[in-house]
């Protein structure tokens, strides 16, 4: 009787576990990916025509694309996105702006401080804490190889 229940588990348990296909994931997350960069360059574009310089129209579209998500995030647009487009949505700076406005939104009605000013940070802290910390540790490196001149 116990060999019986756990085969009728496992037949359970592969019913339910979803299957995914590595290349249709790879593929959707090239297509998204592909999207908002397009949107990116077509922003650039814009910028550039319109007599903007390579640096600020660069700013602008960083902004515009931040905007966007966030947006798309207020919504619930965005979480619908990132389910079909996994790493392509979330990688590019549209994804990290997700991971910072969701949790602020989810926790708005916990109030100011302890709602949004606790939460905003709950994916991206580490994210951010690391990149800075990360290049601190590299600059110091490089400080001190450059005084003993060994680069």
């Amino acid at each position: 009787m116990d060999e019986a229940k756990k085969k009728q588990y496992q037949n359970y348990v592969k019913q339910v576990t979803p299957t995914h296909s590595l290349p249709l994931q790879m593929l959707k997350a090239f297509l998204c990916g592909g999207i908002i960069c397009c949107i990116g360059q077509a922003i650039l574009n814009f910028a550039s025509q319109n007599g903007l310089d390579k640096q600020t129209a660069g700013s602008w579209c960083s902004l515009l694309l931040i905007l966007l998500s966030v947006v798309l995030t207020g919504f619930n647009i965005y979480p619908s996105i990132v389910k079909w487009g996994g790493a392509g949505a979330l990688v590019p700076i549209t994804g990290f702006a997700n991971s910072v406005a969701a949790p602020a939104i989810e926790f708005k009605k916990e109030g100011q401080v302890f709602g949004i000013g606790c939460k905003i940070f709950t994916i991206a802290g580490p994210v951010i804490l690391y990149g800075i910390l990360s290049s601190w540790a590299l600059g110091l490196i490089y400080w001190i190889l450059k005084l003993s001149a060994i680069m």
